[in-house]
């Protein structure tokens, strides 16, 4: 069976950049994944690494430029530990030719105007090498800072042992940050194809928890309403990463010493978590459209109907709140229990949204006003319900070709 969900939020979220900021910390503390779960993960990997980098090149080398190893450590902490390595080969191979074009070019012409812009050219032009991927810039990056190492030194000498130096720390860097990233959590562990549906659907129920207590209480105040549009807005990156953990799971899988563990045997997913997220995606398009509506609608009536009409939507929300909170606790051994659970919360959330509706049609609100934002948030709800009743469908019909929901 699914873990037991989370208790929903009764009282409308505190304001304020303070109140925020604890919010937010606590969902990156939380259990469940979400996207502040994993941004703190990577923030906390990354100093990590630096510092190690740093003490590395600093304290124990005594190097002239030790940055060069906690930078290049942050910079190749990717989502997966096949893309980390992929990404340090890459940074590797563009750092030393950009040290080596440097060395070439000194050698050759001497520290002038001349040899740099030479050296400019080529290294431009090598970093457009499609190997090299998007490390292809670092060519240039690290020629110019070689040449700014190599001028300063007091002899030829001296100028290309600080040259390797550089290229010595880099891979100090790179080492280290691997290192980290393999041995302190894995991204395997939070960067498969399920937890990027994980987080995406845990970041959608922190969402939606939200919202529905405000609009219970009909506290839709301007800074509130801009905050959810914000949260909203950030959907998109979080999309993009669960698309790209799908195409590319099967990396994590590559060089992971987790890979064993019994969590992991078998099927790294299952063929319908592609159009899961599909799904989902086109769910966060009607979340952005919905929470841009609040956040243009600060002046509604205080009349009985407006604020009935106001519960009635977060009772709606509430129950989209259960649904993406299920999916953020999405597990393929338990797909036919949650696809079960999901049916019936499907059920629920139609019968909330078809009140919701006939409430609206029965009322006299002006519904077909556009200076009022009544019947554009009907609209957007009935869209999101659709959405929302097919990323059940495509879950369920995932789960060894069963029917879809009945809606």
């Amino acid at each position: 069976m699914s873990e037991e969900a989370a208790p929903q939020r009764e009282e409308p979220a505190d304001q304020g950049r303070v109140a925020r900021t604890r919010q937010w910390f606590r969902r990156a503390r939380g259990g469940a994944g979400g996207h502040e779960r994993d941004a703190l993960i990577t923030i906390v990997k990354s100093a990590l690494a630096a510092t190690l980098s740093w003490y590395l090149a600093n304290d124990v080398m005594h190097a002239q430029s030790p940055a060069f190893a906690p930078f290049s450590a942050v910079l190749i902490m990717q989502v997966t530990v096949y893309q980390s390595l992929l990404h340090s080969l890459r940074y590797v191979g563009a750092v030393a030719l950009g040290v080596l074009l440097q060395g070439a070019f000194g050698l050759l012409g001497g520290p002038d105007m001349l040899t740099f812009v030479l050296m400019a050219l080529a290294a431009l032009a090598i970093g457009r090498w499609r190997p090299l991927g998007s490390q292809g810039s670092n060519v240039a990056t690290a020629a110019f800072f070689s040449f700014s190492t190599y001028i300063s030194a007091t002899s030829t000498g001296q100028g290309f042992m600080q040259l390797g130096q550089i290229v010595l720390l880099v891979l100090i860097g790179c080492g280290v940050g691997v290192l980290v990233n393999v041995l302190l959590l894995p991204p395997m562990r939070y960067r498969s194809a399920e937890s990027g549906i994980q987080t995406l659907g845990k970041t959608l129920s922190d969402l939606f928890g939200d919202i529905h207590p405000a609009l219970r209480e009909g506290d839709l105040d301007e800074e509130r309403t801009k905050h959810w549009r914000h949260r909203a807005t950030n959907l998109g990156p979080l999309t993009e990463q669960a698309q790209s953990s799908v195409r590319t799971a099967w990396e994590s899988t590559y060089y992971n010493p987790r890979r064993r563990l019994q969590r992991h045997h078998g099927r790294a997913s299952f063929t319908g978590y592609q159009a899961l997220v599909d799904a989902l995606e086109r769910v966060t398009y009607q979340v952005a459209s919905m929470t841009r509506s609040f956040d243009q609608w600060h002046d509604g009536e205080d009349s009985s109907e407006h604020r009935e009409f106001l519960t009635r939507y977060g009772d709606f929300i509430a129950s989209l709140a259960r649904i993406t909170e299920l999916f953020s606790q999405l597990h393929e051994e338990e797909l036919p229990q949650q696809s079960e659970e999901l049916c019936n919360f499907a059920e629920e959330a139609r019968e909330s949204h078809d009140k919701l509706a006939d409430f609206a049609s029965e009322s006299s609100l002006p519904l077909a006003d556009p200076s009022e934002p009544y019947g554009i948030l009907i609209g957007e709800a009935t869209r999101l319900m659709d959405e929302i009743q097919h990323t059940c469908d495509v879950l369920r019909q995932a789960v060894e070709g069963a029917p879809a929901c009945r809606t």
